[in-house]
């Protein structure tokens, strides 16, 4: 009796360790349209998450059998931090860097990002290149890949904690250029307001992943990326993106 207590103990302590190691918590940012909140605030979790990223990685745990919880939160600096150190939590929509490689293991590509230089719509603004850009005044968010990418080639940024910081000081003229996502960047600006704003420099495709922290299993990473694949080849992916 007391050898069959011990395995029936042992028993559920090993599920309840399996049940933990399969279960994650997503934090995300709003970056709509691939993530957002249902209400506009900078804090929300499960079903008040949406967008075509939050939606896609909801099937994805859903097929891989893994519980996850989403929780949307502000800054991106302190959600990225937070995926960096603690064990069990990820982070999307995350542009796969060559800076980034190696802090986190990597699920995805979940859908492209088009980084852009966006200028007001009645700017006479007009670039041939990139490095005429050095020229203007150029709005950022901080910490995030877009404006990296512009301060790793020697251009100075004034970064914004906020984004949304950044349509405010484009429609005050307190910046000439903005970086930011083409769909993204639309979105928030009409969100504030500002409907008219026009592309003057195309920068980078950007695939969008769900980044994990470096302490994730292998096995539960595959298993991520194998229900992402069979979801992208049954079409699945297409149709969520098609909602939005």
């Amino acid at each position: 009796m007391f050898l069959l207590r011990f395995l029936t103990i042992l028993a559920l302590t090993c599920g309840l360790s399996l049940a933990r190691a399969e279960s994650l918590v997503l934090l995300t940012e709003n970056l709509p349209p691939f993530n957002m909140s249902v209400s506009g605030n900078n804090f929300a979790r499960d079903d008040n998450v949406t967008g075509i990223n939050a939606d896609i990685l909801r099937a994805v745990c859903e097929r891989a059998e893994v519980d996850c919880q989403m929780i949307l939160r502000f800054p991106w600096q302190r959600v990225y931090q937070q995926t960096l150190d603690d064990v069990g939590y990820g982070l999307f929509s995350t542009a796969r860097t060559a800076e980034r490689e190696d802090q986190f293991k990597w699920v995805g590509p979940l859908a492209s990002n088009e980084w852009v230089l966006f200028a007001r719509g009645d700017s006479d603004i007009q670039l041939s290149s990139l490095d005429e850009a050095r020229r203007y005044r150029i709005g950022g968010y901080k910490n995030d890949a877009k404006t990296q990418f512009l301060l790793d080639r020697g251009f100075e940024v004034q970064t914004a904690l906020r984004d949304n910081e950044n349509v405010h000081k484009l429609a005050r003229e307190q910046i000439d250029l903005w970086v930011t996502s083409n769909q993204a960047g639309r979105f928030m600006a009409r969100q504030e307001g500002m409907q008219n704003l026009k592309v003057v420099q195309q920068l980078h495709t950007a695939e969008l992943y769900l980044a994990l922290n470096r302490q994730t299993p292998d096995e539960l990473v595959q298993k991520l990326q194998s229900a992402l694949d069979s979801l992208r080849a049954d079409g699945t992916l297409k149709a969520i993106e098609a909602r939005y």
